[in-house]
């Protein structure tokens, strides 16, 4: 192991470490990535931000998913609710400029499955997470209405997260 911590990838023979550069060989390897190096740095642009949400969201996460003790509700006010106005406003203006549903291009990226699920996830917990976003939430049920997608997450095993 390259760091000596999972996760890590083998491609023929060869290992690689860190799950967002898996996450981009991969979406490279089959084409979620952008249609031009323009549209590849829009999307790692993108899913960079998305990171920065997450990292301004983990004391919320790590209460709501139960790793620490804490008040959830207080969390979602406070952290999770302010955090959200901000990118999705940003996914929001993506969208809009972009027209085709997706946020880079016309075709789906791993961008666009990064936000889809995580903000499906979180509608679970939070059914107000698209409160003020329609166009957020349309994405994400675009997302997850591909059919290979969408027969995926009716027959995947349920887990934590």
């Amino acid at each position: 192991m390259p760091f000596g911590q999972l996760p890590v990838l083998e491609v023929d023979g060869k290992q690689l470490a860190q799950s967002f550069a898996i996450v981009r060989f991969l979406a490279r390897k089959f084409g979620f990535a952008g249609k031009c190096p323009y549209e590849e740095a829009l999307v790692d642009s993108i899913a960079d931000q998305y990171k920065d949400f997450i990292t301004e969201i983990r004391p919320f996460i790590t209460v709501a998913m139960g790793f620490a003790q804490g008040d959830s509700e207080k969390l979602t006010k406070e952290v999770l609710l302010p955090a959200r106005t901000k990118f999705f406003g940003f996914v929001t203006k993506f969208l809009k400029e972009n027209k085709s549903g997706y946020l880079v291009g016309n075709s789906l990226t791993y961008a666009d499955l990064y936000l889809a699920e995580s903000s499906a996830e979180f509608a679970k917990k939070i059914p107000s997470i698209y409160d003020g976003f329609p166009e957020v939430k349309a994405h994400a049920q675009k997302v997850r209405s591909n059919p290979a997608l969408k027969k995926w997450l009716e027959t995947r095993p349920e887990t934590s997260f």
